[in-house]
């Protein structure tokens, strides 16, 4: 898992594809935090990327950096709690002139039954499950 994070941080933006009905949405996200020993994502309760993850939690990541690329493919679960609201925009300060975790429209979301796959041209590919 701490490959991954790395990995994505490294990239600094990632894109996250999820299913509205039977439409693939794609669009860059670049917030990924571990807390407790599970990684996290940051999105706003409003926006359409949280509500179809609330009807399909089934996601995948991609990006890109330097000459390898990275898919993860998982659930994304919601997590309430303030405590794992906290560590994502303490991770992200520049995102608290938008969020504060008692707004009730910040949203994390930890990666649950995720296979990562890190690939690039020159070698095998490396599969990561956590």
């Amino acid at each position: 898992m701490k490959r991954v994070l790395e990995f994505l941080k490294k990239a600094s933006v990632y894109y996250l594809a999820t299913a509205e009905g039977d439409q693939p949405r794609v669009r860059p996200f670049g917030t990924v935090n571990e807390f407790e020993g599970k990684l996290y994502i940051q999105t706003g309760k409003a926006k359409p990327t949280s509500k179809q993850l609330a009807a399909n939690p089934k996601a995948e990541l991609c990006a890109f950096c330097d000459g390898a690329w990275i898919r993860v493919a998982c659930e994304l679960i919601e997590d309430d709690r303030l405590e794992a609201k906290k560590s994502m925009l303490d991770a992200y300060p520049n995102l608290r002139g938008m969020y504060d975790e008692n707004d009730g429209n910040t949203q994390v979301l930890y990666m649950h039954n995720a296979v990562a796959t890190i690939s690039s041209f020159g070698g095998a590919p490396v599969v990561i499950e956590f």
